[in-house]
């Protein structure tokens, strides 16, 4: 059984550049890494999983979190993959789940982060997804993308 933790964007978390719940999968990519945890970030395809790298690539020197695409960088992977397909290890704690569906291995994390989108017309999606979740036994909370930054220390 996995905690799965549901953020609701809001308006304000939209931009042109990328999906909003991009920046905010890129935010608790850094923070697992902070906290040295491994994450393993689930996107739909090829082409969103290499948009994500990108945006982890634009961090500053600063904020850099050692990442790589599933099958690149070094054995092990680094502190942040990003894949478009089953992984072939599970030794991360944490799944971030950028696509549309929930990926068929979640119950190998003890903790899924997942995104509602703030636009009407996409939220049937992330609705069905909380449904799946809960009807496979996770345990479910919500929480509004604001509290963020509330929760850096309680993850």
């Amino acid at each position: 059984m996995s905690n799965v933790r549901f953020y609701l964007l809001d308006e304000t978390n939209d931009t042109h550049q990328q999906p909003a719940h991009f920046a905010l999968a890129c935010l608790l990519a850094t923070r697992s890494y902070r906290q040295k945890q491994k994450c393993l970030v689930y996107c739909q395809d090829q082409q969103q999983a290499e948009q994500f790298d990108e945006l982890l690539w634009q961090l500053p020197n600063d904020a850099f979190v050692p990442h790589n695409l599933s099958g690149e960088g070094p054995v092990g992977g680094a502190p942040v993959e990003i894949c478009w397909q089953t992984p072939s290890q599970f030794n991360r704690p944490i799944l971030i789940n950028l696509a549309d569906n929930i990926p068929d291995f979640h119950q190998r994390f003890r903790q899924v982060i997942d995104f509602v989108p703030a636009k009407e017309q996409l939220k049937p999606q992330a609705r069905e997804r909380y449904k799946q979740y809960r009807a496979l036994g996770n345990q479910l909370d919500t929480l509004p993308a604001s509290s963020i930054n509330e929760t850096q220390n309680n993850g």
